[in-house]
Formats: structure tokens, sequence, C-alpha cells
């Protein structure tokens, strides 16, 4: 495959047909990074921009580009930010499963002290080997089991406002409550062959964040273009 410069963009040359993607973004300071569209069967990244934050608008820019060459996405694999997926709301979506494990890491911590965040963690690690009936089902369980504990309240005594006690273990829910309908959709098409992680493109970002940290005093034009050459491998 050839590469060819759109503008900003850098986008390989690929005969029309229909793909399945992985799209994501990576940042190697808090406001320079690389969104990819990464093809997870052929192991080849497609198209990818330099982008100083991560917008929904940047994904469709990047999809356009790609139909305007004749490629047709079949699904997309996505890491979960907000908006995003409202991009490829017309075509099956999977979650990353490693990020939706990992979103409820943060807010329960790799070592819970609460027993409904050891259970809840337990569950959210079982995430890649359960089919959606099983998670459902060991979710559900897991809520009517925990519902008045998640209800609690504290009340500031100077003011008598409230806040739930166990806020983060309610996010940690939500989020998964919230992210269901589509951490399985790789099963519901299995004639797409949907990766259910992000994995095909993380490597790519580390192989670049390792580079480019070896390489630290590299003007941005220069960076630029080592992130191509490796980008186009």
């Amino acid at each position: 495959m050839n590469e060819v410069n759109v503008d900003d963009k850098q986008i390989v040359n690929i005969n029309p047909q229909s793909i399945v993607v992985v799209a994501d973004t990576t940042f190697f300071t808090r406001s320079y990074g690389v969104t990819i569209f990464r093809d997870p069967n052929m192991k080849k990244n497609l198209i990818w921009k330099e982008v100083y934050s991560e917008t929904p608008g940047q994904y469709l820019q990047l999809r356009n580009e790609l139909e305007l060459k004749g490629v047709t996405l079949k699904a997309v694999v996505l890491d979960g930010k907000r908006g995003v997926r409202q991009v490829f709301s017309d075509i099956p979506v999977q979650m990353c499963q490693f990020h939706q494990v990992a979103i409820v890491i943060r807010y329960l911590t790799r070592r819970p002290q609460l027993e409904a965040s050891k259970e809840l963690k337990a569950i959210v690690l079982q995430l890649t080997k359960c089919t959606e009936k099983e998670f459902k089902y060991l979710l559900d369980e897991w809520h009517n089991k925990w519902n008045n504990f998640l209800k609690e309240k504290t009340i500031n005594p100077f003011t008598d406002k409230w806040h739930y006690t166990h806020k983060r273990l309610r996010s940690a829910y939500r989020s998964l409550k919230t992210n269901l309908p589509y951490l399985f959709t790789y099963q519901k098409y299995p004639e797409f062959n949907i990766p259910n992680t992000c994995n095909s493109i993380d490597g790519s970002f580390t192989t670049l964040k390792n580079l480019l940290r070896i390489h630290r005093g590299m003007n941005l034009k220069n960076r630029y273009k080592m992130i191509c050459q490796i980008l186009r491998k």
C-alpha cells in the first residue's frame, strides 16, 4: 500500500471494499496526539491525523475520507469516548472490553476495600470470558444484592445537603450498564470477524510512544514524519 497526503491527514491507497476498523486516539503530550483508523484483519493502518484534542468531528472526518476512497465500514471498535460512538451510529459498534475493564478498575481501584466493590471487580474481570446473557445475569444479580447499599446517602451537617455515599461504586456500575449494549457486538456479528478489543491499534501506540520517548528533542515536523513512517509499516 502506498501512502498519499490529504491535507493534514495520511491515507494509504486501498481498493474499494467493506471492512471493519479499529478507531482510536493516543496522546504523546497533553495537547498533541494522533487519531488512527486501522484494519485489524489486514493488520494495516489505513488513515491517521495529527490532533491537538480528541473530538467526534475528527473521527467523522477520517471516516468520510475513507468512504470517498470507496471503503465501506461494516463495523467499528472504539474505546468508549463520549460522543464518538454517534459518528458510527449507522453501523455495529464494539466497545473495547479491555478499556471497559480499565474504566471500572479506575473507579474501584486495584484493591477495593468494600465487599460490593470487590464483587463488582470480580464480575468485570470475567467480561472477556462471558456471553452477553451471562454477563448481564451476573451484573443484575450483583445490583439486586447491593441496590440498597448503592442508595446510601451522606448528609453534610453544615449545609444539610446530601450526596451518595458510594459515588465511585455507582459510577463503575453505571458505566457497565450504559456500555452493555456495545460490549458484545462482536458476538452478534460473527461473520464480520470483529475484535472485542482495541489491541490491534494499541500495539502501534506503544511502538510510537517508545520511539518518541527516545527522540524527545525532535521538532514537530520531524516527529510527525517519524510517526508516519511507523504507522505505514
